[in-house]
């Protein structure tokens, strides 16, 4: 069956909302919008649609070699696009958090963090080197039950489109039925705060429910209000820099690193980890932040 991508259809509906949201910012607050960072996350964009032009016909060729060993032949009815729906959204959960767990993946979603604003446009805001990260073996598995190649790029096209929206700082909550269950701007708000209180959680693609059956989920909170970006700020609007930072950092760390066990760390440990403990990781910055809190009071 030959299904359309939706997000080519989508795009322009980005782009309209966009520079819906740049005007509504211009007149309420400008500082939500700084023009150099947007000018980045566009062009990181499009540098991720021609990435993805250059490599799709090889990771579906793989997608259609890995069918062939599926365990059953599911079919086109509308209940397998919902059942296809919903677990590839399960297995983007387990994607998203391995991409924050492990620095191989974390060298290519850093890209989507690396905004210390948070609006429309970090959501276009996205990785060049996706196929060089392995990110697609996720749902590999999908495949082998026996979902058809082509619906699981219809439903994930579905589940980008999905996450644009929560991008936003205009939207504060969502009724208490659909904050419960679905993804929303405050949660997605939390999931890229720098806050010791937000790292590592709130992974979900579309829905919430993830987070809170495996321990990630945050609430949004009135009195810590997120603070965007990643621990270590890039310091600059440098484009290349930017696509390609931790990259280097890996090789980097890898060169200098005493032993294999050593380098294999750097490349399959969490960010932040190093082999003799002079780094901070999501975890020790946490720990600090909670003695410290507990101090306080």
């Amino acid at each position: 069956m030959d299904l359309p991508d939706p997000v080519h259809y989508a795009v322009p509906g980005f782009i309209a909302l966009v520079l819906a949201e740049m005007i509504v910012a211009r007149i309420k607050d400008r500082t939500r919008y700084e023009p150099k960072d947007t000018l980045v996350s566009l062009a990181l964009g499009l540098g991720s649609t021609v990435a993805g032009a250059l490599s799709v016909g090889l990771v579906f060729a793989l997608s259609l070699w890995v069918w062939q060993f599926r365990l059953f032949d599911i079919g086109y009815a509308w209940y397998w696009f919902v059942l296809a729906f919903v677990l590839d959204d399960l297995f983007y959960y387990v994607f998203h958090r391995s991409a924050h767990r492990v620095r191989w993946f974390w060298a290519s979603h850093v890209i989507h963090h690396s905004s210390q604003h948070y609006n429309l446009s970090t959501a276009l805001r996205q990785t060049w080197t996706g196929f060089v990260s392995l990110g697609f073996i996720f749902r590999l598995p999908l495949l082998l039950i026996g979902f058809p190649p082509a619906m699981l790029v219809f439903v994930a096209g579905l589940n980008l489109i999905y996450q644009f929206w929560i991008h936003t700082e205009m939207i504060d909550r969502m009724p208490r039925w659909f904050e419960a269950v679905m993804n929303t701007p405050s949660h997605h708000r939390v999931h890229h705060a720098t806050n010791p209180r937000y790292l590592d959680t709130n992974y979900a693609g579309v829905f919430i429910v993830w987070d809170r059956l495996f321990g990630t989920f945050e609430p949004e909170r009135a009195d810590d209000r997120p603070r965007y970006g990643i621990v270590k700020n890039l310091g600059s609007f440098n484009l290349l820099w930017a696509a390609t930072h931790e990259w280097i950092g890996i090789a980097q760390d890898v060169w200098r690193a005493p032993g294999l066990r050593a380098k294999l760390g750097y490349l399959v440990m969490p960010p932040g980890w190093s082999h003799d403990g002079s780094r901070d990781t999501s975890e020790t910055i946490k720990a600090q932040w909670r003695s410290s809190d507990t101090k306080a009071r």
